[in-house]
């Protein structure tokens, strides 16, 4: 809601709180749809300033909330415009070869991250971004770098290892600038040669930036960041302490921030199904002491949430389960009783509220 002067007010508003007389009688109930009787009405009794609701107060869903509120709206200007900033850069280099100025890069990290109070709030507004089809790669590698610095936070990563991370974020995933944007966000399933086509991008990084003196680690990021623990990974199937810790952490990242950006093909998975994917397809895979942190975090900060579940209802987040993260303790909201999802086995966390 926000506070409009009388004189302002246009018939079709609608009101947001009760609105008293200087002697504590109700003019008007809140939800009163404003017309020129009321007005006329606020005039004789001297009230001089009302609120108003806005689009947020008609919110109904958390994307409408977060969507509409005053902080994301000034948060999206600020992002699209360091978007187009970054998108510069980037194309600056690979269509003139002039060096890119990573101190720059943590410039338009610094400008975006103080729209948000925590590290948390920006992964939420983060959430609710809707990138255009020609930008797509470039949010994709931005959001990374944003992504990545939350979760240094949450490592207990050294500034300086923190702003590596940031860089390696801004920079990781270049080789895709290299590939057709119908075989990158393609809908459905690629085939095997487009899947193998798809797996130079890599490659095709690691030859951008080999030679242009980016720090070392950013280097083995780029080219590592498919690799996995248990061999599974590519171009060259490392494990463990083969693969360089920075690209460890990108690959985590990489595999959150394309779970948690709508594409046009299917929705954003929500917090709770990102953790589940995580542990489907096997925490070994990450390194445990890297990823175990980064989904006990990520489910932590939902503490006090609002969810609904997927019996219908909805329920307040109470306590989160370290040994079953998806299967916290809840609230239902109708009734007031305590569930353990642990309990029952086909209760799932389906959406945020």
């Amino acid at each position: 809601m926000r506070a409009m002067a009388r004189m302002e007010l246009q018939p079709g508003m609608e009101i947001a709180e009760d609105i008293f007389s200087y002697q504590g009688e109700l003019i008007c109930p809140i939800n009163t749809v404003i017309d020129a009787n009321l007005i006329a009405k606020l005039s004789r009794y001297s009230i001089m300033c009302v609120n108003i609701k806005e689009a947020s107060d008609y919110a109904v869903t958390r994307f409408e909330k977060v969507r509409t509120s005053a902080q994301f709206a000034k948060f999206e200007v600020i992002y699209r415009n360091n978007l187009n900033a970054y998108k510069y850069i980037i194309d600056d280099f690979l269509q003139n070869d002039h060096m890119i100025n990573v101190s720059y890069l943590l410039k338009i990290h610094d400008e975006i991250r103080s729209c948000a109070k925590t590290g948390e709030e920006l992964l939420n507004m983060l959430y609710y971004m809707l990138p255009t089809e020609d930008n797509l790669t470039y949010a994709h590698c931005l959001n990374a770098a944003l992504i990545s610095n939350v979760f240094s936070i949450w490592l207990g990563l050294s500034k300086e290892d923190s702003q590596i991370l940031t860089q390696c974020g801004f920079i990781y995933d270049i080789g895709k600038l290299k590939l057709p944007n119908e075989l990158l966000w393609t809908p459905g399933r690629l085939s095997n040669d487009e899947y193998t086509r798809m797996q130079t991008h890599t490659l095709l990084g690691f030859d951008l930036i080999k030679n242009k003196n980016f720090n070392e680690h950013i280097l083995r990021a780029t080219l590592q960041h498919h690799e996995r623990c248990d061999g599974s990974g590519y171009p060259n199937h490392l494990k463990e302490e083969e693969i360089d810790v920075f690209a460890k952490y990108i690959g985590i990242v990489d595999s959150y921030e394309a779970m948690t950006s709508a594409r046009t093909y299917r929705p954003s998975l929500h917090p709770f199904e990102v953790i589940q994917s995580f542990i489907d397809s096997g925490l070994e895979r990450y390194g445990y002491s890297i990823i175990i942190p980064i989904i006990q975090h990520l489910a932590h900060t939902h503490m006090g949430h609002r969810v609904q579940l997927s019996d219908g209802s909805a329920a307040d987040i109470i306590l989160i389960n370290n040994q079953a993260l998806t299967k916290p303790l809840v609230k239902l909201v109708d009734t007031g009783a305590l569930v353990d999802m642990t309990k029952v086995p086909n209760l799932k966390i389906t959406g945020m509220l």
